[in-house]
């Protein structure tokens, strides 16, 4: 468990691999942009054969092992306890849906689940579905959708084996346990039953991974015979399906980042012709549900932060508000049932669940949770006639709990809390809620969790603290639980998450204000957030790490490009690093989808030049650099192996400190990186080890 490098490694590689420099370029707008790295796309993407990538990558993964084999040791110890944390055998809360209840198990060992049911009315429980047979002798496996007929007969699922998400649909018969001959592979998307669960709707992907279409596949016949419903002709909108609440409506969807439309089917008649809701309007965003014969419409057409509005089905784009939207609540979401509804939102950043009622608008009973930060939201509720939710909660020291909320007692029932087996005694740590000044003055929420008796052991304000950010989409990064978090903060880490502008935490405007022309304003607030806690005392230049995945790998190589000597070591998951490139090719999976969260490089030279001043990869310069380990999927469709692989290529050439630089690339994985519950730990190990190493921890 030292720090030091071993003597064990005289076979192992003297120096990390330096990729051959072949000059290429692009030029829009009359700018020339060069990209000495290009060649490690494959041509051949998204088969990636060509001999002189895959041994680069090779040769990245063993300067990785050969640096990292010397912290096996640590490795190993952070994986046990973060594997003691966890309990082995252990199973959901069932949940009635109709005639049965149902839930998940997993066995002592297992890396994957168990999906299981058993009559209301009493007899022996029944395997509907078994992760753990499926992914056997398998390096990757991910259970896509799942849906169960209308008759509780019929199981359809979906399984991507190889990372790429694209998923092959299945069909299972619960009576006799034999799989029907109906395969469709390609899927992307939900599973829905329709027509009496004589048929099944679904989504493909296209050439560039994009759902295009909704499509309807007869039970028992060929596929060439299955039926389009929808066809969407914008390259940047994606399609998805759905049931209404009450079940007699098929909800087909289509959407980018900032504008959405949707079109009404019944379950009843597939074939009938759609009716669409309301069209498309640049910038406004609805989803919806039904009612008897009444439209409920979550939509920010007259507020940012959404209002709830009504129409008759007979007129669905006369809509009439019913919650009007406000600065202070940002309406997230709602979900119907037959005696009331529910509204979710966030209030000052924290989540709220609120019980309305469809005869008395003015009665509105929200749900009180018990700290005063914390995670909360619907659980899984299949039943449309119910008088009891059920609900997740968590907080940064509380581990998550399943609630039942009896709605006519407004009374929370607490069905499980998450144990550790290992132990843990929440009353040993702390947690706060604090508001950094941004350098314009915007006040940035950071929540931080770390253990009482952590001042004591840092009175200089030296200690180790990890920051955690994302920024982008309008995602929120809620102050959840964690087990493998402890790994640091046992250790004396302060953890933080900083909730900078590009989520939504405090709502549409908080979003909005972290893209496009404003994206700069996520970085900085991250770095200023970093700042902040130095001066609070939490922290001192040089013992911070940070990390971040996708557009979070975006941000570190953002902050380290503007700020590399604030950080101890630096770790980006999956890293969107290449931005200009990837917004300029309009044939990758995403990008056509991309262009309103970041702009449109090929059309708007000033999109061009925006890009191009924040893109991690081509503002690398020659400076010293943090410590940075970097992780790839070599199937990767939403961040592409290249873009990391790239950019530790340019690091390489340009970064003028003999700091580690790491890059791990997974050879037979995507974006979620390595599948199972464990072996996503020891991934989780080895990037702890790393941040250990670096702040000189590892004793």
């Amino acid at each position: 468990m030292l720090c030091m490098a071993s003597s064990t490694l005289a076979a192992a590689p003297l120096a990390p691999p330096a990729a051959a420099r072949k000059p290429s370029s692009v030029t829009h707008h009359g700018i020339t942009v060069a990209d000495d790295y290009a060649w490690l796309r494959d041509p051949g993407y998204p088969e990636v054969t060509d001999k002189d990538v895959l041994a680069h990558l090779e040769a990245e993964n063993a300067w990785f092992e050969a640096r990292m084999k010397p912290r096996q040791g640590l490795i190993d110890s952070l994986f046990t306890e973060m594997r003691a944390r966890i309990k082995e055998a252990d199973k959901s809360v069932p949940q009635k849906d109709g005639d049965w209840l149902y839930w998940i198990e997993f066995e002592e060992g297992a890396e994957y689940k168990k999906w299981w049911r058993r009559p209301v009315a009493g007899g022996p429980d029944e395997l509907i579905l078994d992760e753990v047979a499926l992914a056997e002798g398998k390096e990757y496996f991910r259970l896509g959708a799942l849906s169960l007929s209308k008759d509780a007969r019929l199981l359809a699922y979906a399984v991507d084996d190889n990372g790429s998400e694209r998923f092959t649909a299945r069909i299972k018969d619960l009576a006799t346990g034999e799989l029907l001959a109906d395969e469709i592979p390609g899927t992307l998307s939900s599973l829905v039953w329709v027509a009496g669960d004589k048929g099944l709707v679904y989504s493909l992907a296209n050439e560039q991974w994009r759902t295009d279409n909704a499509r309807l596949h007869w039970l028992g016949q060929p596929l060439e015979s299955d039926v389009e419903l929808y066809h969407e002709d914008d390259e940047g909108f994606r399609v998805g399906s759905g049931l209404s609440a009450n079940e007699e409506w098929l909800v087909i969807s289509t959407s980018d980042h900032e504008t959405s439309e949707v079109r009404l089917v019944p379950v009843s008649d597939p074939l009938a012709a759609p009716l669409l809701v309301k069209p498309r309007q640049g910038g406004v965003e609805y989803d919806v549900d039904l009612f008897g014969e009444t439209l409920y419409v979550h939509a920010n057409d007259t507020h940012e932060n959404f209002r709830l509005a009504t129409a008759p089905l007979a007129s669905p784009g006369e809509w009439t508000t019913l919650i009007e939207g406000t600065d202070e609540f940002y309406l997230t979401g709602f979900e119907l049932f037959r005696q009331f509804y529910v509204v979710e939102g966030r209030r000052a950043g924290l989540d709220q669940i609120e019980i309305r009622y469809y005869d008395d608008p003015a009665r509105i009973e929200p749900i009180v949770f018990p700290e005063a930060s914390y995670d909360a939201g619907m659980g899984d509720n299949p039943e449309w006639d119910t008088t009891v939710l059920r609900l997740g909660y968590e907080s940064m020291v509380s581990p998550a709990t399943v609630y039942d909320y009896h709605v006519a007692e407004r009374r929370l029932e607490p069905r499980k809390v998450q144990e550790i087996p290992s132990g843990y005694d929440a009353s040993l740590y702390v947690t706060e809620r604090l508001e950094v000044p941004a350098r314009d003055g915007t006040l940035i929420p950071v929540s931080v969790v770390m253990r009482k008796d952590r001042p004591a052991q840092y009175q200089n304000g030296d200690g180790p603290l990890h920051l955690y950010g994302y920024g982008a989409y309008g995602i929120a990064i809620p102050p959840g639980f964690s087990t493998t978090r402890l790994s640091l903060v046992d250790r004396g880490f302060a953890y933080a998450i900083a909730h900078i502008r590009g989520g939504d935490d405090l709502g549409r405007a908080w979003y909005k204000a972290g893209k496009l022309e404003r994206r700069a304003n996520t970085f900085n607030d991250f770095v200023d957030v970093a700042k902040g806690l130095i001066e609070r005392g939490h922290t001192a230049p040089g013992r911070i790490s940070i990390s971040g995945g996708s557009a979070g790998g975006e941000l570190m190589g953002a902050v380290i490009n503007s700020d590399p000597a604030l950080w101890g070591a630096v770790v980006a998951h999956v890293p969107f690093v290449d931005v200009l490139n990837t917004m300029l090719d309009e044939s990758l999976p995403l990008t056509p989808g991309e262009w309103p969260e970041w702009g449109n490089p090929i059309e708007d030279k000033a999109a061009f030049e925006l890009i191009r001043s924040y893109s991690p990869y081509d503002q690398v310069s020659a400076q010293a650099y943090p410590p940075l380990l970097v992780t790839a999927g070599l199937n990767d469709p939403r961040v592409t192996y290249w873009e990391p692989a790239k950019w530790v290529a340019r690091l390489r050439e340009l970064k003028t400190d003999s700091n580690e630089l790491l890059l791990k690339t997974n050879m037979g994985a995507g974006h979620g990186g390595k599948s199972g519950r464990f072996e996503s730990l020891r991934e989780t190990a080895e990037e702890f080890a790393f941040i250990l190493w670096q702040l000189g921890l590892c004793e």
